[in-house]
């Protein structure tokens, strides 16, 4: 039930708390099927840009170098970047649902078009506005995510949609083992399709999207009560058909006072000086992970083929194990983020592949590993790796008011990427070519060194988010009274 002063426009409301109180039903899995393809998606990207790097090196007409590769690789961060900042404004604006439409539409054109490269200044092109449609995607699936998913399956959910980016790495491992056949495809044949297995992929979830509601919680803010009655009365419906009678919603009620927008001086305002630890916190986890993904995904198929004389085609065969390993650690680990708690596991985790990063450095150096003992302790790694870079995405999308959300999002986005992954791809590419172990072996120790730094941050300043609605770990802009 809603109450509405018209005099002062202030709205008692239930809607956090009903959305909270629902079992898992078939609506959380479209949500899940329908938005969580972002990952996927990213997945597919960055894992092609590895494993097609020996083919684009080959190419009768691109012929990159490794720097050039490197250089193609910052351009789709960079953005990402510009996409995350620009969508991000726009969703805590326009709303979530209309940019699933717009940013996913981007990324699909951008992607198909990236196989139609004639030069490094038109590959990079594409690239960047790939990229720039990821980004936006984002931030608004990842805010809306976090507003239509209850909060005691909140960290488990968000951990294994973000995890689905390695489904994403496998998809692109496979096409490219295919693709990359010279016995079904010619040198410059091969490449160019690989980059239109992202765009068919997205064309079937842009029309699976239409099913997904604007999220009630951003309605709500914006002074729509009656069109967020109708969307949380219908999920409701469908929820109590599948299970029967729904459990009483708790007795928390939101009292807020609905505005148009946020100023983004308010909003800068908002995050960076009312909760500036929470910042600190957010830059510290995005940073580190961003810098160790980037700098070892862009340049994982450039170290199999120079170090240890893979076949170009066999590069995707050797991804395979390792993304199924990075999505394993979300999926097992998942579920203790709500129950042990953020903060323990969340250190642990940045903390686990920071160290396992620094061994793994070594045996390289010391030339221990062949290309299959270099993709088991990649393996290793990043199994608690990718638990730790989806964790930062949760941290952030749920630390900060609904009203700023999404812009909060892509602005750790943007400075974590900017900071942290801009520089890698370029920076691993250019330490690759001159061909030294020291200098990539110091390349990965830098990297350990920033994420046992974000491990220690977090348990200093960790926001302990599990199990609590999102309007009591960061409470609305428009609240009142």
């Amino acid at each position: 039930m809603e109450n509405v002063s018209a005099a002062n426009q202030v709205i008692s409301t239930d809607i956090p708390a009903r959305l909270d109180r629902l079992p898992w039903s078939r609506f959380h899995v479209l949500v899940v099927a329908a938005l969580g393809i972002t990952w996927i998606l990213d997945g597919l990207e960055v894992t092609l840009a590895g494993a097609l790097t020996g083919a684009l090196q080959d190419s009768p007409m691109l012929r990159l170098s490794a720097a050039e590769i490197g250089f193609a690789g910052s351009a789709y961060l960079a953005g990402a970047v510009l996409g995350a900042a620009f969508f991000g404004w726009l969703t805590d604006r326009l709303g979530r649902k209309r940019l699933f439409s717009i940013t996913l539409g981007l990324y699909l054109l951008a992607t198909a078009a990236t196989g139609l490269s004639w030069d490094i200044w038109s590959f990079a092109a594409f690239r960047f506005l790939t990229g720039a449609g990821i980004g936006g995607e984002y931030t608004a699936i990842n805010s809306a995510i976090q507003e239509l998913i209850p909060a005691r399956l909140r960290g488990r959910t968000d951990l294994i949609i973000n995890g689905s980016f390695w489904v994403g790495a496998a998809l692109g491992s496979l096409g490219s083992i295919v693709l990359l056949d010279p016995r079904l495809f010619g040198a410059d044949v091969g490449w160019r399709l690989a980059f239109g297995i992202g765009a068919a992929l997205g064309l079937v979830i842009l029309l699976l999207r239409h099913w997904v509601p604007e999220s009630p919680r951003w309605l709500m803010t914006h002074g729509r009560v009656g069109e967020a009655q109708r969307i949380v009365r219908d999920i409701e419906v469908r929820v109590r058909h599948a299970h029967g009678r729904l459990a009483l919603p708790g007795p928390e009620r939101s009292i807020i006072r609905p505005r148009t927008g946020t100023p983004i001086r308010d909003a800068f305002a908002t995050i960076l000086v009312r909760y500036r630890r929470r910042a600190l916190l957010g830059f510290a986890l995005m940073v580190s992970q961003a810098f160790l993904y980037n700098a070892v995904f862009f340049s994982y198929g450039l170290v199999l083929i120079r170090y240890y004389d893979l076949p170009t085609q066999s590069v995707g065969l050797y991804l395979l194990p390792f993304a199924i390993g990075n999505f394993l650690g979300p999926l097992c680990l998942g579920r203790l983020f709500d129950t042990i708690g953020r903060k323990p596991m969340i250190a642990f985790t940045y903390a686990a592949s920071g160290i396992l990063l620094a061994v793994t450095a070594i045996l390289f150096h010391q030339e221990l590993l062949n290309a299959t003992t270099q993709t088991i302790a990649w393996m290793v790694v990043f199994f608690f790796a990718s638990a730790a870079a989806s964790s930062a995405y949760l941290t952030v999308s749920e630390s900060f008011p609904l009203e700023v959300r999404a812009f909060a999002i892509a602005l750790f986005y943007v400075l974590g990427t900017a900071v942290g992954g801009i520089a890698g791809p370029w920076l691993f590419g250019w330490l690759i070519e001159s061909g030294s172990r020291d200098n990539i072996v110091t390349g990965y120790l830098f990297a350990a060194a920033m994420m046992v730094a974000a491990a220690i941050v977090e348990l200093l300043i960790g926001v302990r988010a599990e199990r609590r609605s999102l309007e009591s770990v960061a409470a609305p802009l428009s609240s009142h009274g």
